[in-house]
């Protein structure tokens, strides 16, 4: 359903105002907590574009910036911008079509995505996202991505896999390998690859590099 045709239920006041035949945004629409964003047809991760309510939210746009965490700031209709020259942030002034909001939040994430080495990023959902691309897990799968991530690009010891994947012990023999072998098909389609070294465990690396 595009945003055009959705009804707007669940906002009081000016929560879509039809201008020159196109719908805004208002601040209400705009407004999330950090993690799990969801507006005008994208769903933001916290590791992307955080929107941020300006000036009210001053205090969250500065603690973001010392992260180093990009940011599209929200400007409510009577502010005046903040002077900035940080390439990780970016302003929509309200109201704002969708159109417009949609087209700063992929060039903030098109800088991201140039100035950070790709890693993979497990989200809270158990999906796997990797160089633009995701695959959903299973909870046993997620887990055991988790000290994989962790050691990217160094080997993960199958101590420390079964652990993660089985904290009660219940584990018979090659169990681990077997769901190995599972997750490194599930990982084929995003690029990756989970290589055995012998006798010590596992090592997720891109499937070009040379490890």
């Amino acid at each position: 359903m595009s945003l055009q045709s959705r009804p707007t239920f669940g906002f009081s006041g000016r929560a879509l105002a039809l201008r020159k035949r196109k719908f805004l945004i208002s601040p209400r629409l705009f407004y999330r907590p950090e993690t799990g964003t969801k507006s005008f047809g994208l769903t933001l991760r916290t590791m992307d574009v955080t929107l941020v309510r300006w000036p009210a939210d001053e205090a969250k746009r500065l603690k973001l910036a010392d992260r180093s965490r990009p940011r599209l700031l929200i400007v409510d209709s009577k502010a005046k911008p903040p002077a900035s020259t940080d390439i990780l942030e970016d302003w929509v002034r309200l109201p704002v079509s969708a159109a417009d909001a949609k087209a700063r939040v992929r060039r903030l994430e098109a800088r991201v995505n140039e100035l950070t080495p790709h890693i993979p990023f497990l989200d809270s959902a158990g999906a796997v996202e990797y160089r633009s691309a995701r695959v959903g897990l299973s909870p046993l799968q997620a887990r055991l991505m988790t000290p994989l991530i962790d050691r990217s690009d160094t080997v993960a010891n199958r101590q420390t896999l079964t652990q993660v994947g089985w904290p009660d012990g219940a584990l018979r023999p090659n169990t681990l390998d077997v769901h190995m072998m599972r997750l490194r098909r599930r990982l084929e389609s995003l690029g990756l690859q989970i290589r055995t070294v012998r006798s010590r465990g596992f090592l997720l690396a891109d499937a070009d590099s040379d490890f």
